[in-house]
C-alpha cells in the first residue's frame, strides 16, 4: 500500500522538437505518469492532452504518426533512445528500466514534416517502381488461382510480415535523403512475388527495375536491416536472392535479344 504522501512516480520523455521542415529544432522535456505496461504512444497521447514541460512552460502538443496502435501498420515508427523502432511496442519500463529519461527523435532518412512525423512518400513509391503487387486481369471474380506448395509457403510467408515501416531503412548505412537506393524491404517484396505463381508475371520488369539505378547491387550487406527488422524478416537472404535473379536476367537478356 501507497502512503497517501508518497510522490507519484512519473517518466521523464525528452522530445526532439522542430515546426516544420525549415524550422529550428529544440528539445522539450515532459513528465507523464507512470502507469503499469504504459507504452511510447500513451506517453505521448498524454503529454498532448498536456502539452506543459517540467519547467512549466505550456507548448504546443507534439505530432507523431500511428494507426494501428498494435504494430501491424508500421505508421509510428521513431528513434526511441538511440534505436529505430514501433512506439506503439515499446514498453516504457523495458526501454528505460532504471528509470532514465527516454529520449524520442524522428526517422532520420525522410524528409521531416513536423516533430516526430516524416514523409514516407519515398518508400512506397519505390514499391510501386518495383511493381510489388500481384497483376489480375479486372476486377471480377477470377475463381482460385494457382497451387502454392507447403514449402513454398513457408519460405514466403516471412516476407509477407513486412509492414512498411521504414526501420531497415532507417538503420542501413546506404540508404540517404540524397541517394535512391531502394533499401531492404522494397527489394524482399521483389522477392516475394518473382516467387508468387501469378506474380512473376511482372518478374523480369521488377528485374529490369532492381538493376538500375538504385537497385539491389548498391546493397553493401552491412546487415543492419535485419537487427533492427521487427518482424523478423529475412532481409538479406532476400538481397541474396534478388541479386542472383539479376545476375541470371542479365545474362539471360545478353544472349536473348
Amino acid at each position: 500500500m501507497i502512503a497517501a504522501n508518497t510522490p507519484e512516480r512519473t517518466v521523464t520523455i525528452r522530445i526532439q522538437r522542430q515546426d516544420g521542415p525549415d524550422k529550428p529544432s529544440r528539445w522539450e522535456e515532459f513528465a507523464v505518469p507512470h502507469r503499469a505496461n504504459m507504452n511510447i504512444i500513451s506517453c505521448l497521447q498524454y503529454i498532448a492532452a498536456n502539452p506543459i514541460t517540467t519547467e512549466g512552460k505550456e507548448t504546443t502538443p507534439p505530432v507523431w504518426d500511428s494507426g494501428c496502435l498494435e504494430e501491424v501498420c508500421g505508421a509510428c515508427t521513431m528513434v526511441i533512445n538511440g534505436k529505430v523502432r514501433q512506439s506503439c511496442s515499446a514498453l516504457v519500463d523495458k526501454v528505460s528500466p532504471n528509470g532514465a529519461p527516454i529520449e524520442l527523435t524522428p526517422m532520420t532518412k525522410f524528409p521531416l514534416i513536423r516533430d516526430l512525423w516524416v514523409d514516407r512518400s519515398r518508400f512506397f513509391n519505390d514499391l510501386k517502381k518495383a511493381k510489388a503487387w500481384v497483376p489480375i486481369d479486372g476486377t471480377y471474380d477470377l475463381g482460385p488461382g494457382p497451387a502454392i506448395s507447403q514449402a513454398t509457403q513457408e519460405q514466403m510467408y516471412p516476407l509477407t510480415r513486412c509492414m512498411t515501416c521504414g526501420c531497415c531503412l532507417e538503420a542501413c548505412p546506404q540508404y540517404s535523403l540524397t541517394n535512391n537506393f531502394a533499401g531492404a524491404a522494397v527489394i524482399s517484396q521483389v522477392r516475394l512475388f518473382n516467387e508468387h505463381p501469378i506474380g512473376k508475371a511482372l518478374k523480369d520488369e521488377r528485374l529490369k527495375v532492381m538493376m538500375g539505378p538504385g537497385g539491389v547491387s548498391e546493397c553493401g550487406k552491412a546487415g543492419n536491416c535485419v537487427e533492427v527488422c521487427p518482424k523478423d524478416i529475412p532481409l538479406l537472404e532476400s538481397i541474396a536472392v534478388v541479386q542472383r535473379q539479376a545476375t541470371v536476367h542479365a545474362v539471360k537478356s545478353f544472349f536473348v535479344k
